[in-house]
């Protein structure tokens, strides 16, 4: 998975995250990974402050990075653009045997 541009909420979880067992992920230093965008989280976490801009600003130097979710465990690594084909590459040859075994499951679909 990368965090290219920015994965809100449950876009993040499906968009191949350690939650779902991926096996490696990197974001790039401009992306946002969080509940929600900077603007409508600051304006419900402050509601009411007259100013919205500096607090917004606050909250992307806070939380709108990657590096809080880096440092979480659930990014292994924040890189920079243009050493994104090399480390995809160098993953895909760690990857090529790779051999997954998933957990023993009861039941199967059921007809939807």
């Amino acid at each position: 998975s990368s965090g290219i541009n920015a994965e809100y909420g449950g876009a993040y979880v499906v968009m191949n995250s350690k939650h779902i067992r991926a096996d490696v992920n990197y974001a790039w230093p401009s992306s946002e990974i969080a509940v929600m965008g900077s603007k409508g989280a600051v304006a419900i976490i402050s509601r009411g402050d007259p100013d919205l801009a500096k607090r917004e600003e606050e909250y992307i130097d806070t939380f709108a990075n990657p590096f809080p979710t880096a440092k979480k465990g659930f990014v292994d690594d924040v890189i920079m653009p243009r050493d994104t084909r090399k480390r995809l590459c160098a993953d895909l040859k760690w990857l090529r045997n790779k051999s997954q075994k998933n957990p023993w499951k009861k039941h199967g679909n059921i007809p939807l």
